[in-house]
């Protein structure tokens, strides 16, 4: 309830305000970056009903930061509003559209840690199944996105077999491994190969059969409802099945590798909601 309370008062706040909150979150800068610790609840881009985000900011960013010339920093990549940690920021376009570059030419080694519902079979591996977006037909009509496989069993004879390739669907890999596993969850660290909307998610959840802890969008696929949780998982949390709605997801971007000039790795540590969590649900950091 305080992140959500949070995240609204993030949307009441003026921009200077939020701004100043991104400086004091700034891990490393130098001539051609930034980099922030992205907090929980602050969407990257605008949209309907979102006052302040991210993008909006940046120019008033770029003039609290030392050594600025630039007008206005630009994104180069986007997380999702829920999901905390490194993001980059460039100091100039022509930084920017390197950086991009750097993304979707699959460069840059990007590192996740997700607490997940149950344990993945096999405990490590990668998933590499398309994605596509697709309407929900419910009562109340809406959007996720969904797998897209190429392949499907036969139901006469449970042979394997080719289906024909959904032209909206975009190839998306995601290579996952078990750090831990306690109390009915799992602690995974995830590298996205590609960068699909919504993918870690998408993968975790409907691939794997295990989506995050706090991911009520993808915890079920024809309904808006909050996600159930295993009687150990509420035991530990001391939470009611009622209350689950308020659980945030735990998806954090972990690391960030940077391949310009020399490697530049950043790491961000996990946000306290995150930490606390790991430790009533009794799974052990890892010393990383």
């Amino acid at each position: 309830r305080e992140l959500a309370a949070l995240s609204q008062q993030v949307q009441q706040v003026h921009p200077n305000v939020l701004a100043k909150i991104l400086k004091q979150r700034t891990v490393y800068q130098n001539e051609e970056i930034v980099v922030i610790d992205k907090p929980y609840g602050l969407p990257v881009h605008g949209g309907p009903g979102i006052k302040n985000c991210i993008a909006d900011v940046l120019p008033i960013l770029a003039k609290m930061l030392e050594n600025m010339k630039a007008d206005s920093l630009h994104l180069c990549h986007r997380l999702d509003k829920e999901t905390t940690g490194v993001m980059v920021l460039a100091r100039s376009k022509e930084a920017a559209e390197k950086i991009r570059l750097l993304f979707k030419t699959r460069q840059v080694e990007k590192i996740y840690w997700a607490i997940v519902l149950g344990d993945p079979d096999p405990v490590e591996g990668i998933v590499e199944i398309p994605i596509v977006e697709k309407e929900v037909q419910s009562h109340q009509s809406h959007y996720k996105m969904t797998l897209a496989p190429n392949y499907r069993l036969r139901p006469e004879d449970g042979k394997v077999m080719k289906i024909r390739r959904n032209r909206n669907a975009e190839s998306a890999v995601t290579r996952y491994r078990r750090l831990a596993s306690a109390s009915a969850c799992s602690l995974l660290e995830l590298q996205p190969i590609t960068g699909v909307k919504h993918q870690i998610r998408v993968h975790l959840a409907y691939g794997l059969g295990c989506p995050i802890l706090g991911d009520h969008k993808y915890s079920h696929w024809s309904k808006l409802a909050p996600q159930k949780l295993p009687e150990l998982t509420l035991r530990r949390l001391k939470l009611e099945q009622s209350k689950a709605r308020h659980l945030p997801l735990h998806l954090h971007a972990h690391r960030l590798r940077l391949p310009l000039g020399q490697p530049l790795d950043f790491v961000c540590k996990l946000p306290l909601f995150f930490q606390k969590t790991l430790r009533k649900l009794e799974l052990d950091i890892p010393k990383d």
